[in-house]
């Protein structure tokens, strides 16, 4: 498949932005279920916490095999097996009887989620270079993006009909029939001439490698802090709204829907600027709208009432900056390593995630006791992310130029 002419399509967006949609959905349809789930499994609000907790440590731990598997075995099998396990771990959490079967099923969910993601970025910028995989990648996140603003939707609306465990029978409905659209419709764009070999020695020479590079340290650095500094909210979601700005367990709606407006926005602008900025301009102009959305959260923590959407428009501005930024630092990532692609995804990957479950399971909970405490985490964040850029950008200058 590789050989042929590489033509983006929105289908391929479509199914690729579907594969991803399993991260989401699987954080954000049973968010508004914990009291539920605490009140039928007997458990209490931490050992809700720790089922994300173990969902995302899982989830970071497996990224660092996908990619090393799908360079190796080729992209299709090891998305299609992730599927399977995936479904069979989605069963579980809707039959569990106690928290510890909870943990455990949501772990199995973690290790067979991020198959997609990893790969997915892989198949991109196998098929597709410069301002084309942008484009593609700002594709992906346009589709994709809705996932976060219809889960929370979804997953009130399920529970507040048929209980907690309908939720996770929805997403066993959704994994079987993404399933059946993967197999007829993913492309293998990794031929076994390009294959790695599946040793230890190899695989370990290529950790190295790649964990050596200084530059792809700084450029997974950007998205992953900003990932935690958006993921702060979506953690602390119950408390941020339902505690501190008096919604409903149903409107979650009101913190997920401008956050997808958000990256909707920025993956649309993304792929606009793709081919007509320079990438040191598109990650510029990412930034400004972050940091002037950083500032705004700190002000409306600190001085605003507790109106819902006083406080969620400074992260729908944030959000829009961040998926201006994303597209482009990840094709810079992927192109420093052309040979393995996916092992470079899945560290990005890893790093990401083992810090968003740092987020979910110690930041979250003592931060979100106060809204200034979310903005300052938020800010942070941010600051460390920029940070990373600017060490990135003074050691590539002649490259972000082009």
């Amino acid at each position: 498949m590789s050989g042929t002419p590489a033509r983006r399509s929105w289908s391929l967006a479509a199914l690729l932005a579907a594969l991803v949609m399993l991260g989401p959905f699987s954080i954000d349809m049973y968010l508004p279920a914990f009291p539920a789930i605490g009140a039928d499994l007997a458990a209490p609000p931490v050992a809700l916490q720790a089922t994300l907790s173990a969902y995302l440590f899982a989830y970071a731990f497996m990224m660092l095999w996908h990619g090393a598997l799908s360079d190796a075995l080729g992209r299709r099998p090891v998305v299609l097996a992730g599927l399977v396990v995936y479904a069979i771990a989605t069963l579980g959490c809707a039959v569990a009887g106690n928290i510890e079967s909870m943990w455990l099923a949501r772990a199995l969910q973690g290790l067979s989620a991020g198959a997609g993601v990893v790969v997915g970025r892989a198949l991109i910028r196998d098929r597709f270079h410069g301002a084309e995989a942008q484009k593609l990648m700002s594709q992906v996140t346009l589709v994709f993006s809705i996932a976060p603003a219809v889960a929370p939707i979804a997953g009130g609306l399920l529970l507040e009909a048929f209980g907690w465990r309908s939720i996770f029978h929805a997403l066993f409905a959704f994994t079987v029939l993404l399933g059946v659209w993967t197999a007829r419709a993913l492309p293998e764009t990794h031929p076994p001439s390009a294959r790695t070999p599946l040793d230890a020695r190899t695989m370990a020479h290529n950790y190295r490698r790649v964990l050596g590079h200084a530059d792809f340290l700084l450029l997974a650095a950007v998205p992953a802090f900003n990932f935690c500094a958006f993921f702060l909210y979506i953690a602390a979601a119950p408390a941020f709204l339902v505690r501190h700005l008096g919604v409903s367990t149903t409107g979650f709606g009101w913190l997920f829907i401008p956050l997808i407006a958000g990256v909707m926005i920025g993956a649309a602008t993304s792929g606009r600027v793709a081919g007509r900025l320079a990438p040191l301009a598109t990650v510029r102009l990412g930034f400004t709208f972050m940091g002037a959305a950083s500032l705004a959260t700190l002000a409306v923590a600190g001085w605003a009432p507790p109106i819902v959407a006083i406080h969620v428009f400074p992260i729908f501005v944030y959000m829009i900056g961040s998926s201006i930024v994303q597209p482009t630092v990840t094709v810079l990532m992927l192109d420093l390593f052309p040979a393995t692609r996916g092992l470079a995804s899945s560290l990005q990957g890893f790093g990401q995630f083992m810090l968003g479950g740092v987020v979910a399971g110690t930041l979250a909970p003592l931060l979100d006791t106060t809204l200034p405490g979310l903005a300052a985490g938020l800010a942070g964040f941010t600051a460390l992310s920029f940070a990373a850029w600017t060490l990135y950008a003074r050691r590539a200058r002649g490259i972000l130029a082009r």
